[in-house]
């Protein structure tokens, strides 16, 4: 081949001849041969040359001008031999052929040139990587020739170099310096080549000199000339009026150089940085409204090219608009791009003249309006419209143009065109529009990708900083500066080209913004918008920052809504006047924009005064998104925008009427007032995914770093503020927006919530003392939510272990107590609630705080209030004690006091001070623990006042903690003891001596001083002193309908009820810990206070009070049996009193405290020792003393009768006095050894007056028996027992007791006499019992007082008188103080009434004692008869047996036979008694006595006449039996045959005179009457006499004979027999029963019938 290729011209020849035949076969064949050597590259450099002479010709002649072409090609393409002239001639040779007539041949001839110079420039190309290797000497260029520099250059480039300097030459319309022989030349085919060669090869231009210079020196100058006619042209002006004509721009010279100039400024504009300036400075020009349109879009698609390419523009930025005296080229690029915009929107419709054809065909009038007229006819008719652009009636449609980020040009691209074609009308807006967005997108992606470079950079580097090595280090640090410095550079750059083109960028965006009407143009120009600010954000660039966002706030809000955060920051901002053509006519907004949006939602404006409804549309909504997404994504940048963005976010969630719900997240919900809010379906969709969205916003807020969560915090408090002004003395619905974002963005923020909280918390309380209700409400919910949150939140380090972060979240909740609305306070409470339902075991050292909440409820504060805080109380009580610190025990006992106190609620008062009781148990059950812990902190807290200097101050200090939380405890109870409400106060009491007694025993022995002086004493204190200055006024009714009681009606009585409880209490305490209370030294003077309190109380005028004060007395005194705490039973024993007063029992207990053995164990191991079972008696006798003084105190007061009686006397009742006297047996067991007279006078007095009290009639009925049973009441029994024990304690006691036996004998038959008379009370006037049986029905008259029934209560006295006296009637005592003399002057009261008794028993009971008196008592009379001891007792017993067996009472009608001779019975008896014991010691009594005696029997012995007996009756009312008796007596002391004493026989001659005297009476006066009488027979009484007599006469003359005749008196035999006579006048008597009773009386008279001397010596003897 190499050999060919040597003799190639050779063998070229023959076939170069035959091209010359021009003979078109061989010529065809000729080419094809040349071309198939041409293609094996076996063609010399003088072969080609050859050729190409050869194809010179052939083109002369025209000849196969298409395979000429196509042999070129092959010759230029095959291989690099064709150099110099041979090329140019070559090159020439297709650019003639070019210019020939027929069309094919040109446009092959057309490709083939351009194909053949980008071949020139590949070979350039290609030997340059040859040489690459070999470095050379770069030589440098002078001067402009270009011959000289063409010699350095190598062949290929000589060859690019020669063919680019004439392509130059020739489109300047020059001479070719290299391309000899070509004819002609278009320049539009130039410059196409011209670019396509800058545009391929741009390496060429900028690696060699000579190029550069060509650029620099040819091309430019080329460019900016031809452009002149474009710059000069003006449309619209007439050619005429300039001197000169105007050259006509011309389309297609134009657009190529367009072209160029693109290619230039993309590829070399480092090279041509001033010619680049120049270019578009050009290219700005063209876009002025006097420029033809077609030129203008031809412009603007060229511009478009810059705008794709962020980097170029960053070097026009760096190389104009940072350089002090240039251009600023690229804000005016910008700028340009905005009026050009603007300048679409205000050409007038008419501006072109319908025939002027500069702009081409495009008849720009017509075609403005008729798609504006269409477009509204769609909208009417709801045809879809086409996107467009509208602005105050221009109507610009959307056309889709290029994929964005890709400038792809229509205008410029059409190289074919020679006349300049028609614009589509919006063709321009659309590209202008793509610029825009381009440039933003470029910019930002560009600026934002470095950014993050350098940012990540740093990291790297810092993170690098730390590794060990010195040399790395410097390193280092070296390349931070460096960095540091490149860093400083590029931003410095990045805020030039942003603060170049925000300006402009957002006046046209806005406008275009304000006057888009289709959604994806809408969401490009917002995209834009929000790319901006953020970027401005990040730079820190603040103006524009603001202004992009408030361009997007504007748009998301309806025209001209009035929000004074936009419109102050825009004035701002754009009243630059530089922009003002711009500025100024951009930003005013106008209202036109209304009319091709559709409106999705009606709404009520925000504002102070109520406005009329504001329309959203959808482009509103489609910017409040954007807005949206702007804050989510780029929150981080906002810093004070939050504030615009946030306010605007309020507005719109206003008008849409979205309201907060729970968490703060803000759903769709009706406005309250107003017409409401319209919104479209449209709209109600959209709604969910808007309030989604600003959640999300704020939940992004997590991401933020601290300063940009600050100023949204800031931003969102302020918004709040302005809300809360808003709101402020109006009832309208707030605006909650802020408030709900600040509590969503406190949850949100919960790992960082420290940093936020103060300032979080801080605003929200305000808000919450806000005066607007619904404002208040959503504060509170903020507030509790976030801290509920705080709490359960999963913090690193927890909780437990950052005690400074617990009280941090706790803290705001108690700030609300400082807040008076209640519903705020509800919210607390539920608040507190649910942290103790859901942390309570976690509080720590948050529950001070806690507590403090629920205790700062006041009682004014509503029931609501309060019962929610008593939940959280019960809770805490319940559950809670045992996970609480033991210090803060103490305020749970105070908070449950303080609810004691609360009088809203009565159940609530109540349940606390069960809750307080609930507490003590706890106390009892976890003492140990709690003492320990206590214990702890009190030295701990001892230990920092010592180091402070300062004294540890609490209450009831020296006592131990553990007892000082009890002393709180009693102290809490105390107080509830005397609250105003008697249900609380009872509930109270019984819990504090509950507690007391069930619990007691954990206190120190020392702390029980405490106990009874501070607690105790100081509550009996209060108890008396309310008590008694409580009020007597009837309460009516317990409020509503609940009935009170009788005995609960007055203030006055309810206080009774807990002055009753409390001295019960106390009592109890000093009972059952009295092993516990004497070993304090102080014992004695708290016995004195108790007495006094027992003694205050009980002579108090109220029954209740004053009884039960006795029954804490005898508790005391022990007469109760103390019973051990832990078998103590559930209530203690009650005494039933039959008083309709007491509803319940006196002291019975609300609880049981039964303890089960585990308890009482601990009991044991609490207290010392255990304490005995039964509680020693109190030793001092002083004690029992003082008890004694105490007792007759009480005594003589209570029972002293007072001066005056009216309807309110207070009268003691009878169970008072009933356990006044009870006492006294007991509290006697301890004093009897130093009891004396006197005490007795006392106790005798205090007796007698207790005794004499009458009952009041309404109570009668329940003490009083009825008047048959002979029954004692419990009092009467009381006083005997009394005396019983006295009169026992008397009969075992040593001598000088003795002597108060009279003494009880007075008492007791003082007692005796009241069985006929009953004793006084005062003055008082009372009703006898004796009168009350006749008339029942008056024991109920009111206010009337009614004497006991004395009578069983005498009649027992008198037996008790007959047992001692049985047992006591030779006592010296009872001997000297004529104590017989004394009871039978009592007896012969009720003796001598006899029937006329109260009580018939009384008499008869009398009778019988009587006899048993006299049994024991006689003889002792006999045995003192000397000592003249029984001298007045004679007289008095003669006329007590007088008294009674002839009494003057007569006996009731209705006696009955039996009961007669009964009583008969009893009158036989007496006499027995007298012949018994009487008459046969007669020489020891004194002689009158006996002559009474003798003359009663006489009396007795003869039937008394009575007039009163009906002839019926006389058999029985003549005591027969009795003057029998008294007859026998008389006779049997006649003849008493054992005379020891002649004053024995005195009383047998006197008896026997005595009887036959009134025999003798007897019989004269009934023969008297029976001869009166006649035939009627005599009145039976006196028959029954008559023969009583006889029969007496008959025995006594039997006695008489039986008698020792010696014993006889004379005179006696002499009165017998003078009885005879008289009886023989009796025979004439008309009764048969007298006849036989004569004949028995004169037959023993056959004994008399003696002769008569032996009588007379009888009567000698």
């Amino acid at each position: 081949m190499p050999a060919l290729k040597e003799n190639s011209s050779e063998v070229v020849q023959p076939f170069l001849m035959g091209c010359g035949t021009k003979e078109p076969k061989i010529t065809q064949l000729c080419l094809a041969a040349i071309q198939r050597l041409m293609s094996h590259e076996v063609v010399s450099e003088t072969a080609a040359g050859n050729i190409i002479n050869m194809l010179w010709q052939l083109m002369e002649n025209s000849l196969e001008e298409l395979k000429l072409l196509q042999t070129v090609l092959v010759l230029l393409t095959t291989n690099t031999v064709v150099h110099d002239e041979a090329l140019s001639k070559a090159i020439v040779l297709c650019f003639r052929l070019h210019f020939t007539k027929d069309n094919i041949t040109n446009n092959t001839a057309a490709a083939t040139v351009r194909q053949v110079v980008t071949v020139v420039f590949e070979r350039m190309v290609a030997e340059d990587e040859r040489h690459r290797d070999i470095i050379e000497q770069p030589v440098l260029v002078q001067g402009n020739s270009n011959r000289r520099s063409v010699s350095t250059l190598k062949p290929c480039a000589k060859d690019a170099y020669m063919l680019f300097q004439d392509l130059c030459q020739l489109v300047n319309a020059d001479a070719p310096y290299w391309l000899v022989g070509m004819t002609e030349m278009t320049r539009t085919f130039g410059l196409e080549l011209l670019e396509s060669v800058l545009n391929d090869f741009p390496q060429v231009f900028l690696q060699h000199q000579e190029f550069s210079f060509l650029l620099k020196e040819r091309v430019c100058p080329l460019v900016i000339k031809l452009f002149s006619p474009n710059i000069k042209f003006r449309q619209g002006s007439s050619t005429s009026s300039s001197p000169a004509p105007v050259e006509k721009p011309y389309f297609p010279i134009c657009m190529r150089l367009l072209r160029v100039v693109s290619v230039l400024i993309k590829q070399f504009y480092s090279l041509l940085v001033t010619e680049c300036e120049i270019f578009l400075s050009l290219l700005v020009k063209f876009l002025d409204a006097d420029k033809p349109q077609w030129l203008r879009a031809v412009a603007v698609e060229s511009i478009h090219r810059f705008c794709v390419q962020p980097q170029l523009l960053r070097s026009f930025c760096q190389s104009y608009d940072m350089k002090q005296h240039s251009t600023k080229v690229f804000r005016d690029i910008v700028n340009a791009l905005g009026s050009f915009i603007q300048s679409l929107f205000l050409v007038p419709p008419t501006g072109n003249p319908a025939t002027s054809n500069q702009a081409g065909n495009n008849n720009l009038g017509g075609s403005v309006s008729a798609p504006a007229n269409s477009g509204m006819v769609g909208i009417g008719g709801g045809v879809t419209l086409l996107p467009a652009f509208e602005y105050r009636g221009t109507w610009i449609p959307i056309l889709t143009i290029t994929v964005q980020g890709s400038a792809k040009a229509t205008y410029l691209e059409m190289l074919d065109k020679v006349e300049p074609p028609t614009i589509p009308e919006g063709y321009a807006m659309s590209v202008a529009f793509h610029c825009l967005l381009d440039l933003v997108r470029g910019i930002t992606s560009m600026i934002e990708g470095e950014l993050g470079e350098v940012e990540t950079e740093c990291q790297t580097t810092t993170d690098e900083g730390s590794s060990p090595t010195q040399s790395t280090e410097q390193q280092d640090l070296q390349s931070t500066s460096d960095q540091m410095d490149k860093e400083i550079v590029s931003r410095a750059v990045w805020e030039e080209m942003v603060n170049a083109c925000w300006y402009g960028l957002l006046a046209a965006l806005s406008l275009l913004l304000d006057a888009s009407t289709d959604e994806a143009a809408t969401e490009n120009i917002l995209k834009a918008e929000l790319t901006m600010a953020a970027l401005c954000g990040r730079l820190g660039l603040v103006t524009s920052r603001d202004a992009f966002i408030t361009a997007i706030c504007k748009g998301s809000l309806p025209p001209h809504y009035a929000l004074t955060v936009l419109n102050t920051t825009t004035a701002a901002t754009l009243s630059n006047k530089s922009y003002s053509v711009q500025g100024q006519s951009v930003m005013m907004i106008s209202p036109s924009s209304e009319s091709h949006q559709q409106v999705v939602a009606v709404g009520q404006p925000l504002a102070v005064q109520p406005q009329g409804t504001v329309m959203l549309t959808s482009k509103n909504i489609q910017c409040m998104r954007t807005l949206l997404n702007l804050a989510h994504c780029h929150g981080a940048v906002l810093g004070t925008s939050w504030q615009l963005v946030l306010a605007t976010l309020q507005h719109l969630v206003w008008i849409l009427g979205l309201k907060p719900s729970s968490g703060g997240a803000l759903k769709p919900g009706r406005a309250v007032e107003g017409p409401s809010t319209v919104l479209t379906t449209a709209v109600m969709t959209d709604l969910p995914v808007i309030s989604n969205i600003l959640s999300r916003l704020f939940e992004s807020s997590q991401y933020l770093d601290d300063v940009s969560l600050h100023h949204l915090i800031n931003a969102l408090c302020s918004l709040s503020l302005e809300a809360m002004d808003m709101a402020y003395g109006n009832n309208k619905e707030p605006s909650l927006f802020a408030v709900a974002k600040l509590l969503e963005t406190g949850l949100v923020n919960m790992h960082r919530i420290e940093i936020l909280w103060r300032p979080l918390t801080g605003h929200l309380l305000e808000v919450c003392q806000h005066p607007n209700s619904r404002m208040r409400e959503w504060g509170a919910e903020a507030l509790t939510s976030l801290i509920k949150a705080g709490l359960t939140f999963n913090h690193d380090p927890p909780l437990s272990q950052n005690q400074r972060l617990q009280l941090l979240l706790l803290n705001p909740l108690k700030e609300m107590s400082n807040i008076n609305h209640p519903d705020i306070r509800l919210k607390q409470l539920e608040c507190v609630l649910q942290i103790l339902q859901s942390q309570g075991d976690s509080l720590g050292p948050g529950w001070p705080l806690v507590l403090g909440v629920m205790g700062a409820i006041r009682n004014d504060q509503g029931e609501s209030l309060i019962r929610t805080a008593f939940q959280c109380l019960q809770l805490v009580v319940t559950d809670f004690l045992p996970t609480m610190p033991c210090t803060c025990l103490q305020i749970v006992v105070d908070v449950a006091g303080s609810f004691g106190l609360h009088n809203q609620e009565l159940n609530i008062s109540l349940t606390s001070i069960g809750l307080l009781w609930n507490i003590s148990d706890y106390f009892f059950q976890r003492g140990e623990t709690i003492e320990k812990e206590l214990n702890k902190e009190e030295a701990a807290q001892q230990k920092q006042a010592e180091e402070k200097g300062v004294v540890l101050n609490r209450p009831f200090h020296p006592a131990p903690p553990f007892d000082c939380l009890w002393l709180c405890l009693y102290a809490k109870l105390g107080e509830l003891c005397v609250d105003p409400r008697p249900a609380v106060r009872k509930s109270a009491g019984q819990t504090l001596f509950s507690t007391i007694g069930a619990h007691g025993t954990l206190l120190q022995h020392s702390t029980w001083h405490t106990v009874i002086w501070k607690v105790l004493f100081h509550l009996l204190d209060r108890v008396r002193e309310s008590s008694t200055t409580a009020d007597k006024e009837k309460i009516e009714s317990g409020g509503g309908n609940i009935l009170i009681h009788h005995s609960r009606d007055t203030a006055e009585k309810q206080w009774a009820e807990t002055w009753v409880l409390t001295l019960a209490g106390v009592a109890r305490i000093f009972n059952t810990r009295r092993y516990l209370l004497q070993p304090l030294g102080d014992f004695s003077r708290a016995w004195d206070v108790l007495l006094d309190h027992i003694q205050s109380a009980a002579l108090s005028k109220n029954n209740e009070v004053s009884l039960a004060a006795l029954k804490s007395f005898q508790e005391i005194l022990q007469i109760v049996s103390p019973v051990r705490d832990s078998e103590k039973p559930e209530t203690p024993p009650v005494v039933n009193v039959p008083v309709p007063v007491l509803i319940g029992p006196i002291s019975g207990m609300s609880r049981p405290f039964i303890r089960t053995d585990s308890i009482g164990e601990r009991l044991g191991r609490y207290s010392s020792s255990e304490p005995p079972l039964v509680t020693d008696e109190l030793e001092d006798l002083n004690l029992w003393w003082a008890a004694w003084n105490t007792w007759y105190r009480i005594g003589s007061e209570s029972t002293k009768p007072p001066i005056t009686f009216d309807k309110l006397t207070f009268i003691p009742s009878q169970p008072f006095l009933t356990a006044l006297i009870q006492i006294f047996p007991a509290l006697y067991q301890h004093i009897k050894t130093g009891f004396n007279m006197d005490d007795l006078q006392k106790l005798g007095v205090i007796l007698h007056s207790a005794i004499s009290v009458p009952i009041s009639s309404d109570a009668s009925p329940f003490i009083l028996p009825s008047y048959t049973e002979a029954v004692l009441t419990s009092l009467q029994e009381a006083v005997l027992t009394a005396l019983d024990v006295l009169q026992k304690a008397i009969c075992v006691g040593p001598e000088n007791m003795q002597i108060m036996y009279p003494a009880i004998f007075d008492q007791l038959l003082a007692f005796v006499e009241f069985s006929c008379k009953p004793p006084q009370y005062g003055q008082l006037e009372t009703k006898h019992i004796a009168n009350a049986k006749y008339n029942q029905i008056q024991l109920f008259a009111p206010a009337e007082w009614v004497a006991l029934n004395y009578v069983p209560f005498a009649e027992r006295s008198l037996e008790v008188v007959v047992d001692l006296y049985q047992k006591t009637a030779c006592h010296k005592a009872v001997v000297n103080e004529k104590v017989l003399q004394n009871i039978i002057k009592t007896l012969r009261v009720p003796l001598s009434l006899k029937y006329s008794c109260p009580s018939e028993s009384t008499w008869k009971l009398a009778v019988s004692s009587l006899l048993r008196v006299l049994s024991i008592g006689l003889p002792v009379a006999r045995q003192h008869a000397s000592s003249g001891k029984f001298d007045s007792m004679w007289p008095e017993l003669a006329n007590t047996f007088e008294d009674f067996l002839f009494t003057k009472s007569i006996p009731p009608d209705n006696l009955s036979i039996q009961e007669f001779q009964r009583n008969e019975n009893i009158d036989v008896e007496v006499v027995q008694l007298i012949s018994n014991e009487i008459l046969p010691y007669a020489n020891f009594i004194p002689k009158e006595f006996v002559g009474q005696i003798m003359t009663m029997l006489n009396k007795g012995s003869i039937h008394s006449q009575s007039s009163s007996f009906t002839e019926a009756e006389i058999d029985i009312r003549l005591r027969e039996e009795f003057s029998k008796m008294c007859f026998e007596t008389l006779l049997q002391f006649s003849f008493s045959n054992k005379v020891t004493t002649p004053q024995e026989g005195y009383i047998s001659r006197m008896a026997l005179s005595v009887l036959l005297k009134r025999s003798q009476d007897v019989l004269h006066r009934y023969i008297e009457d029976e001869r009166l009488s006649g035939k009627c027979p005599l009145p039976r009484q006196q028959v029954t006499e008559i023969i009583f007599v006889l029969k007496a006469v008959s025995t006594l003359i039997d006695s008489l004979k039986k008698t020792q005749p010696e014993n006889v008196d004379g005179n006696t035999w002499a009165q017998v027999i003078a009885l005879y006579p008289t009886l023989v006048e009796c025979i004439t008597c008309s009764s048969s029963e007298v006849c036989s009773a004569l004949k028995e009386a004169l037959v023993p008279f056959k004994d008399f019938m003696q002769p008569p001397a032996s009588r007379v010596q009888n009567g000698e003897s």
